[in-house]
Parts: C-alpha cells; sequence; structure tokens
C-alpha cells in the first residue's frame, strides 16, 4: 500500500466514523441492503450496548428519542447551547420516529462499509515503518490536510478532540483504530 492510498484509506475511515462525526447528515434509508433484520448485522453483544446507549439518551423515557433527548443527552456531556438547527439535522436522518429499532438500523449504516480494525492499521503502519504504534500527530494533520479526501481544520478539530496527541506529540494509531471499531478503550 503507498502513501496516498493509506491516506484514503484513514481519510475514508474518519469521514464515516460515528464517533468523530464529521460526515454530513444524510437522511437514512428506511431499509438496510442485504437483510430485513437488522438485529441480524450484530453480535448479541453489541446490541446489548447499543441498547445502553440507547437508554441514555433517551433521556425522558418515552422509549424514543427526540430533538429534546438529543439536547440533554449533550448538555450531559458537557455541550451546551447545541442549535436547534443541528437537532434538527440529527433528527431528520431517521425516516421516522427513533425508537431503538430505528436507532440501531441508523448505526448499522453508519457503520457499513467501515473498513475492518486491520485494513486501516495496515494503512497507519505506512507511516510508522519502525512499528512503534504511534505517528506524529502533526505528520498525520499535515497528511490529512492536503492529500486524498482533505479534511478542513475543523474536521482535524474533531479528530484531536476525540483522540489527543499525547505530551510528546504522537498519536497512538493501534488504539485510536481499536476505539473506533470496538467502541472501547483496551485496558
Amino acid at each position: 500500500m503507498r502513501h496516498s492510498q493509506s491516506i484514503t484509506t484513514f481519510s475514508k475511515f474518519c469521514k464515516k466514523c460515528p464517533m468523530l462525526e464529521l460526515q454530513a447528515p444524510k437522511k437514512a434509508k428506511k431499509k438496510i441492503e442485504g437483510g430485513s433484520n437488522v438485529f441480524s448485522m450484530f453480535e448479541q453483544t453489541q446490541i446489548q450496548e447499543f441498547k445502553e446507549a440507547f437508554t441514555i439518551m433517551d433521556q425522558n423515557r418515552d422509549g424514543f428519542i427526540d430533538k429534546a433527548d438529543l439536547r440533554d443527552t449533550f448538555a450531559a456531556l458537557g455541550r451546551l447551547n447545541v442549535k436547534n438547527e443541528e437537532l434538527e439535522d440529527m433528527v431528520k436522518e431517521a425516516p421516522g420516529p427513533i425508537n431503538f429499532t430505528v436507532f440501531l438500523t441508523m448505526f448499522g449504516e453508519k457503520l457499513k462499509g467501515t473498513d475492518p480494525e486491520e485494513t486501516i492499521l495496515n494503512a497507519f503502519k505506512i507511516f510508522d515503518p519502525e512499528g512503534k504504534g504511534h505517528i506524529k500527530a502533526d505528520y498525520i494533520k499535515e497528511m490529512l490536510m492536503t492529500q486524498a479526501d482533505r479534511f478542513s481544520q475543523e474536521e482535524i478539530n474533531q479528530m484531536f478532540a476525540a483522540f489527543p496527541p499525547d505530551v510528546s506529540g504522537n498519536l497512538d494509531y493501534k488504539n485510536l483504530c481499536y476505539v473506533i471499531t470496538h467502541g472501547e478503550e483496551k485496558d
């Protein structure tokens, strides 16, 4: 894999990552291609984790996530003053009221096509010939802003806010890939 292919893979991956929220909002499809049962797309433990996330977000416990629930969730995460338009765009991504099945379907659509962890790690390894597991944050920033599907400064800021470099200015890409593909940090 060449440098440009690696940046393209990493850039595509980051743009699709639900945790980084770098994608422009899209209208959700009513049905995921290739299967009508969204529950068959995930393992039971993943479904349970999604259910826990849904329950946390459903602040008023009515079985649906709406704008008020999203606003309260953002507030609980320390993000106050979320614009109504932003919340409306999020709600509009769903084909209708967001119950757990719709929530799960939306995540399935967002995650569909995301490269497996090994593919993303291999893309990073091109920039880490010594196999240290980290690369200079300034270098990856330069690559993402000048190559392939170029990042904006705002997208770079979002990425580094979610995955800050260490005190030496290194990005632990092995942990970053693990968190994004598994949803939690390694112990």
